[in-house]
């Protein structure tokens, strides 16, 4: 089967018409006999952001534009820049298995094809062309564990995790999909030769790979030196999971899940705010230098399944609010569409989703969300500051992070009413710039925080 894949990578040839540029590259890790070369399309993108400066976008592209297809998404990438977002994740774009089938597009029924109804091969060369062009990379959602039980590596069932009887076994209580075999070494090679096409024929940055933790690591290593092996590429390799070995894998961001849960209790059972500061500490507790934590609000599975990031965080300025602490306290901060204009409705993404953004709505909120990446992404201290906690006040969160002679200063009310707070000695009758406003400030030796407002200052 390992000959299959290479029939698919050698269409590159065909329809060359649209190239910007070819390159001939050999697919190395292959077994003899099959050292194909294909061509590269395009210019590899060379302004992908390092990791501390990361701009996450998470698109579901079923309910992003009225088409609801990659063409649509291409439509507002000039939107996504104006935002600040510099790393476009596309939610999986691949055909779904139709056997024991739920709709999910995380049952991949062919690797290197895409849904028809999101559009051609030549639509994500144009989305990608676009992005590069606005100085934002684009990642691919990648399906390692699992297969939809229509693909076609199916008819082996050496490539699957099998029971006692023979049978090609689920993984988790998720019946659509048949586990993959990671001790079969024809089908590892396959799978990374799946993922070097995407980088090939359309040019794409990286991946996030869904469910990491239920991947061996041995297997991250081998997929991640190819994909870093290739000419001129920076690769974005992000890992839906929490495993610290996963860094050593190659990999550079994991999700930041224990971070999010805490600030939900935070929220909504009332737990002191300095429980954050414990939990960012275990975060980055063995995380190699240039690695980090990604940081949410709300993403495609608490979007769909639990709740609007309003909901959770009890108001629409208590999710900004929320986001905030996310994006300034440390790692990588994540949008998920919809998130930027408090859009009130979950998002299904499934097939079958029928919903589309309203991207008319609230457009303060929108504005709000601009101004604060903006901020942290002219900040040094922000990316890669040291971070001190100044308070230990149960509803008020207090830091500073600080990179040479920068200092930001972050103060939020996490309640829903006002609060009267005193000021640390050590910011006190102090002088700043308010990085939302770009206007002095002074501060005294108390606060007066409205519910759930926050203050970010900087002493230049």
């Amino acid at each position: 089967m390992i000959s299959n894949i290479f029939v698919v990578l050698i269409s590159v040839f065909i329809s060359l018409s649209g190239c910007k540029k070819e390159d001939e590259y050999v697919i190395p890790d292959v077994p003899p006999g099959d050292e194909d070369t294909i061509a590269q399309y395009g210019e590899p993108f060379n302004k992908v952001p390092a990791t501390e400066d990361i701009i996450m976008y998470e698109v579901n592209p079923r309910v992003f534009s009225q088409r609801g297809d990659l063409a649509g998404v291409q439509d507002r990438l000039d939107k996504l820049q104006q935002l600040g977002v510099n790393v476009v994740w596309l939610m999986p774009i691949y055909p779904i298995g139709d056997e024991n089938s739920v709709g999910s597009p995380y049952a991949v029924k062919d690797y290197t094809a895409i849904h028809e109804e999101y559009g051609t091969l030549e639509n994500l060369r144009k989305l990608v062309d676009e992005a590069h062009d606005r100085d934002m990379a684009v990642i691919l959602d990648w399906v390692a564990n699992r297969t939809a039980w229509a693909h076609e590596w199916i008819e082996d069932k050496s490539y699957y995790e099998q029971d006692a009887e023979g049978n090609i076994t689920y993984p988790e209580d998720w019946q659509d999909v048949a586990e993959l075999n990671f001790d079969n070494s024809d089908m590892r090679q396959e799978m990374i030769a799946a993922m070097k096409y995407w980088m090939l024929e359309a040019n794409v940055d990286g991946f996030r790979c869904d469910y990491a933790d239920g991947v061996p690591v041995d297997f991250w290593s081998q997929a991640i030196d190819t994909l870093k092996s290739m000419p001129d590429r920076d690769v974005i390799m992000f890992a839906e999971g929490t495993k610290k070995a996963h860094f050593d894998a190659g990999f550079e961001l994991t999700f930041g899940w224990d971070f999010y849960n805490k600030l939900k209790d935070v929220y909504n059972q009332n737990i002191s705010v300095t429980n954050l500061e414990n939990v960012n500490v275990s975060d980055y507790q063995n995380v190699p230098p240039g690695s980090h934590i990604l940081r949410f609000t709300t993403n495609h599975d608490f979007n769909a399944w639990e709740a609007t990031p309003q909901e959770i965080f009890n108001g629409l300025d208590a999710s900004v609010t929320a986001f905030a602490v996310t994006a300034y306290m440390g790692g990588v901060p994540m949008f998920y569409n919809g998130q930027e204009v408090g859009y009130p409705n979950q998002l299904p993404f499934f097939e079958g989703a029928s919903i589309t953004i309203d991207w008319a709505i609230n457009p303060d909120i929108l504005e709000e969300y601009t101004r604060l990446v903006e901020g942290r992404k002219n900040s040094e201290a922000l990316k890669n500051g040291s971070l001190e906690v100044l308070s230990s006040h149960q509803d008020v969160l207090v830091f500073k992070r600080v990179s040479g002679a920068e200092q930001v200063l972050f103060i939020a009310n996490v309640r829903g009413s006002a609060i009267d707070y005193p000021l640390p000695e050590s910011v006190s009758n102090t002088s700043w710039t308010n990085v939302m406003e770009d206007a002095d400030v002074d501060l005294g030796s108390n606060l007066q925080l409205a519910a759930h407002q926050y203050v970010i200052v900087k002493n230049f």
